[in-house]
């Protein structure tokens, strides 16, 4: 199951292990943009801001885990470049325990502190009821998000990207078909989209044990792994906080915008929290690029190549360079057609709402270019 990173050309290995990662972050994606369509259908500006007030602070804790994943992500990589499987497995035992423990914490914390939350973010009244249920829900579903993450950084590290889009692929069909059932059949709003969200992620982690179990590999888990040692805790951390941090805190840089646009009224944080979403979708190049450096740099490292290494990262910041260039002048041609896709009606509150997040989408990537 592990696939040798360290060989052929540079380009081609990157654009083979980023192309599945990028199809598995669109189809991560598709779940929120999928929720908000479906919300904007069925519920309006209310039903929107709930759950784009609701997503976007999930999404600081799902980065964060994704970031300490990253320290995983790269031992398990090192590790396998220099074809130390024991490490590896210690690593990975190591990660399970770790992130265990701390996603039932973050879960038990988060929901006794949800109406705090949703004050602190300055929710319109007409949506805290929605955030509300939408947060609570969802936090109850960390553990799982945090191990579908686990799982995924599990992967990259052994070289394969292809595995977690298969898993996330299904787990986003299931996603849709529970929005249209719960959101447009049901009626259900926020909770409807939190509930199929929280389903969705936990097919994934079942699926993704069950693909892990099926492949043949040279890791195999032992209790042992599983006892928390410091050293190897000590250089996962080392590796993952310091880009959970990073990550962490441009999402609460987003939220901060999200709050002033919250205090604006129902309309403008409407428009905010759609265009976020869409600004996050718009990340997946980049992302993916960072996590195709992280797999590929370890390996090249584990296994003494250096100058390798480097060639990898000089080609990554090339691709994402061109990228955030072409999605900016892109997204000033296509801005009122994409916008128009989630905002129905030309007049009144949704007309209002739909220039706004128009404006809003342009003048954010235009002033932020090296976001992406």
């Amino acid at each position: 199951m592990e696939h040798d990173l360290t060989r052929g050309n540079v380009f081609k290995t990157i654009a083979v292990f980023a192309l599945p990662y990028i199809l598995s972050y669109f189809l991560q994606m598709l779940y929120g943009m999928a929720d908000l369509y479906m919300m904007g259908q069925f519920s309006g500006a209310a039903g929107i801001t709930a759950v784009g007030n609701g997503a976007q602070t999930l999404y600081i804790v799902t980065v964060t885990l994704v970031g300490l994943a990253m320290g995983t992500t790269v031992i398990v990589g090192h590790a396998v470049g220099s074809r130390r499987f024991d490490r590896a497995e210690t690593a990975i035992g190591n990660t399970i325990t770790l992130f265990l423990d701390v996603s039932v914490v973050l879960a038990a914390v988060l929901l006794a502190l949800c109406p705090q939350i949703v004050a602190l973010i300055g929710t319109p009244p007409e949506a805290i009821e929605g955030t509300d249920a939408y947060l609570r829900i969802c936090f109850v579903g960390i553990p799982f998000i945090a191990a579908y993450n686990i799982l995924s950084a599990i992967f990259r590290g052994l070289g394969d990207s292809r595995s977690p889009m298969y898993v996330i692929g299904v787990a986003c069909i299931i996603n849709i078909a529970l929005d249209f059932l719960f959101i447009g059949h049901m009626g259900l709003g926020p909770v409807g989209a939190a509930l199929g969200t929280v389903i969705a992620q936990t097919a994934s982690v079942a699926l993704a044990l069950v693909w892990l179990k099926s492949r043949r590999t040279h890791i195999h888990i032992k209790r042992s792994d599983l006892r928390p040692q410091p050293e190897v805790l000590g250089s996962i951390l080392k590796i993952g906080v310091p880009v959970a941090v990073q990550d962490g805190c441009i999402q609460v840089a987003f939220m901060f915008i999200t709050v002033i646009a919250n205090h604006r009224g129902l309309v403008d944080a409407a428009a905010v929290g759609l265009v976020e979403k869409m600004i996050s979708f718009l990340f997946i190049v980049p992302s993916s690029m960072g996590a195709t450096v992280s797999a590929l740099t370890a390996q090249n490292a584990g296994a003494g190549k250096g100058g390798r290494a480097r060639q990898v990262l000089r080609c990554a910041m090339t691709v994402s360079v061109v990228y955030g260039c072409l999605i900016t002048v892109l997204t000033w041609l296509v801005a009122p057609a994409f916008i128009g896709f989630f905002c129905q009606g030309p007049r009144g509150g949704r007309g209002r709402y739909r220039l706004y997040a128009q404006l809003y989408f342009r003048r954010n990537l235009c002033r932020h270019p090296h976001l992406l």
